[in-house]
């Protein structure tokens, strides 16, 4: 009985062993890989266990490109892995260009892919063109009238360019560029709308596709627009702004002429203040000059006299004319 439960044990530690043997040795996927007619030995997939590479992310991709007819080694795979590329997408790109007839080479492909692209998606839209559909672009034509254009934009993929060129994002922003350009040349906003096509034509001239990683097939001009009157605006805004300068210049010579005002006013007081200190030193001076003997008594009533006279003319001039004349009438 003992030697019994003894080869149980040791049946069920060899089974454990044997389970974990295959589990670290991917046997199954290399028996896969035989029969696919891929040449790839045991002890490689052993030795990308050790390297931390997953080897059914390699052996698949690797199945597919086999029996596609395309000749890829290994190692590249693995190497591209290990960059933190995604193998799968970069074979599939690959079979794909080759069934298009695109030239793709795998040092491409793979650049493309760690550059952070969707080369599968690149291969696809050189195949199928893709259409970019812009926002409205609000341009003003030299009547000042706003014109918004909405146009789409046909491009196709330029592989040889994918890496380093740019994207999406700089071929609209051209072609606004390009569409607000047109329309301003443009010397009337029916001008544009009778033929919107210039606007393709001209854009299309520029080039627009340098540097970017697409081909640009066509401009249609999906929607145009009439907007403000750019120009009454503007004017009316410059009426306006004047008008303000205007009020405000105004108003500062209101200002320069009340503050000259007042100090008129305060020079006119000050010497109304230096005549009354004057006539103040008048009775002090006569009686001086009567004491001294300077002035006599005839004299001073003389003064007076012509005083008195003086006052009374300046009475009679003061009377309105409506009461001299009603005067001479009743006389």
């Amino acid at each position: 009985m003992p030697g019994f439960v003894f080869v149980v044990v040791i049946a069920v530690v060899a089974l454990v062993l044997l389970a974990l043997l295959f589990s670290f040795i991917p046997v199954g996927l290399w028996i896969t890989a035989y029969f696919s007619g891929v040449k790839i030995g045991l002890f490689t997939l052993v030795g990308m266990r050790f390297r931390r590479v997953i080897p059914s992310r390699i052996v698949n991709p690797l199945i597919k490109a086999t029996k596609a007819g395309l000749d890829i080694g290994v190692d590249k795979l693995e190497a591209h892995y290990l960059a933190g590329g995604n193998v799968n997408t970069v074979v599939d790109a690959l079979i794909a260009a080759q069934r298009a007839n695109i030239e793709l080479p795998f040092e491409r492909a793979a650049a493309i892919d760690l550059a952070g692209r969707s080369v599968l998606e690149a291969v696809q839209v050189s195949v199928n063109p893709k259409v970019i559909e812009t926002p409205k672009v609000a341009a003003v034509a030299k009547d000042g009238i706003e014109v918004m254009v909405k146009a789409r934009v046909t491009v196709r993929a330029n592989i040889e360019r994918l890496v380093g060129g740019a994207g999406e994002e700089t071929i609209i922003a051209r072609v606004g560029e390009g569409i607000v350009t047109t329309v301003g040349s443009a010397g009337s906003h029916k001008k544009v709308l009778e033929n919107p096509d210039d606007i393709s034509k001209n854009v299309l001239d520029k080039g627009l596709d340098a540097g970017t990683a697409f081909e640009i097939l066509s401009i249609d001009i999906a929607d145009v627009d009439v907007g403000r009157n750019i120009g009454a605006q503007l004017q009316t805004d410059q009426a306006e702004a004047d008008k303000r300068i205007a009020q405000a210049k105004a108003e500062e010579r209101r200002a320069m002429a009340v503050a000259k005002e007042q100090e008129m006013k305060a020079e006119v007081q000050s010497m109304r203040a230096k005549v009354i200190e004057a006539e103040a030193q008048v009775p002090l001076a006569l009686s001086k000059a009567l004491n001294e003997g300077k002035l006599g008594v005839m004299d001073y009533y003389n003064m007076k006299n012509i005083l008195a006279d003086t006052d009374m003319r300046n009475a009679i001039s003061r009377v309105p004319k409506s009461d001299s004349n009603e005067e001479k009438k009743d006389k």
